[in-house]
């Protein structure tokens, strides 16, 4: 199973480069997301994985942390490093951190 970390962590961590999927619905992505994540729907990841880079760990978000563990858990199995953020994009935003939106895909 794989390990989780909190938003403030992972605000750290992208201050020093840090690779985030998110992983929610396109409609979620659109409301808003870490400003540095990468997009790719938790259905999508199998046949995507190969947008992921192996060489670095990757951070999982989603909207709470349950899609992300999910996501997570996969690419441990596939031999990736990877954690979820535990909280979520809810609570990267009830932190008070950057929120980025799109205006479509």
């Amino acid at each position: 199973m794989a390990h989780e970390i909190s938003v403030s962590d992972l605000n750290l961590e992208i201050q020093t480069g840090a690779w985030v999927l998110d992983v929610r619905e396109p409609d979620e992505w659109i409301d808003g997301h870490v400003p540095t994540a990468h997009h790719i729907p938790l259905a999508q990841v199998p046949d995507n994985i190969h947008k992921i880079p192996q060489d670095e760990k990757i951070f999982v978000i989603c909207a709470a942390g349950g899609r992300s563990m999910s996501a997570a858990d996969f690419l441990l199995s596939k031999g990736y490093d990877a954690v979820s953020v535990a909280g979520g994009t809810m609570g990267w935003i009830a932190g008070g951190h950057e929120v980025s939106f799109a205006e479509s895909l």
